[in-house]
């Protein structure tokens, strides 16, 4: 038995008038948390983490590490700031899945973030990748359905390419093995069949997350640096003690690390270089 009915390939999620502009805006949303809330037009700080997990920024929050960036006007996430010298790096915690990212990642960018980075834990698809490890997604398959709003249908979607050598200049310094290769975003994590992961596998997918090829349409359609970092802790044939990223001061150095290379993306993306 079935519940699929027969559309003719006449299915909502690939007949989308790309060219049309939006009659909701991010810009409408932002004006109206500024009115209701009282709030001041401040653009956020230039480079933004999405954090997705949360609980580094909540290890953030109970060590005085990062202050609330108060003017940040969205309804859905907070904003905490992180500061590196004089510049403050902004961190939403918790915007987890393609569509929650991207709805944040527009109202970021309408709020002059200029280079925006997920950090998202992930699963190992490879066998040959290590756990725990990092992965700089360099493309995404896209098993999700947002970027099906933004972007012709395409297996894949290439993420750009401008942030992805600062953040393995970076990250490299630390003490986890860097991968750079293709992820697989998917919308539902608990229909990972063994099926998919193996063929993933085949053709050379190292992890799979929830946000990179929804992240990377955004960045496509608006012109944006967008990157996204996927933190690898768990595999359904690992055999150590799953989802364990090490200790936080350990999460801490990969944060401080992507925000440097933010950092430094930002500066040479804005001197035209």
């Amino acid at each position: 038995m079935t519940f699929i009915d027969n559309f003719d390939n006449d299915l909502p999620l690939l007949d989308h008038p790309l060219d049309s502009q939006s009659e909701f805006t991010p810009q409408a949303l932002i004006e109206a948390v500024r009115a209701r809330r009282n709030l001041v037009s401040v653009a956020v700080p230039e480079v933004c983490i999405l954090e997705f997990d949360g609980d580094l920024t909540d290890h953030l929050v109970q060590n005085n590490t990062v202050f609330a960036w108060r003017d940040w006007a969205c309804f859905h996430t907070p904003m905490f700031a992180l500061k590196l010298g004089d510049r403050p790096c902004g961190i939403v915690p918790r915007a987890i899945g393609g569509s929650y990212a991207v709805l944040v990642a527009e109202q970021l960018l309408a709020s002059g973030a200029r280079m925006i980075v997920g950090l998202t834990s992930a699963g190992r698809v490879s066998p040959g990748l290590r756990i725990p490890s990092l992965v700089i997604a360099t493309a995404a398959i896209r098993d999700e359905g947002t970027s099906y709003h933004y972007l012709p249908p395409s297996r894949l979607v290439a993420a750009p390419p401008a942030p992805i050598a600062p953040l393995a200049i970076e990250l490299k310094l630390l003490q986890l093995p860097v991968y750079q290769g293709k992820v697989w975003t998917t919308d539902a994590p608990y229909r990972e069949t063994r099926q998919q992961l193996e063929k993933h596998a085949d053709e050379g997918v190292l992890a799979v997350e929830m946000q990179a090829a929804s992240l990377f349409a955004l960045a496509n359609v608006r012109k944006a640096q967008i990157a996204v970092v996927a933190h690898v802790s768990n595999a359904t044939d690992h055999e150590g003690e799953p989802f364990d990223r090490g200790p936080a001061t350990e999460s801490v150095q990969i944060l401080t690390a992507i925000c440097r290379a933010g950092l430094a993306v930002a500066a040479t993306t804005q001197s035209g270089k």
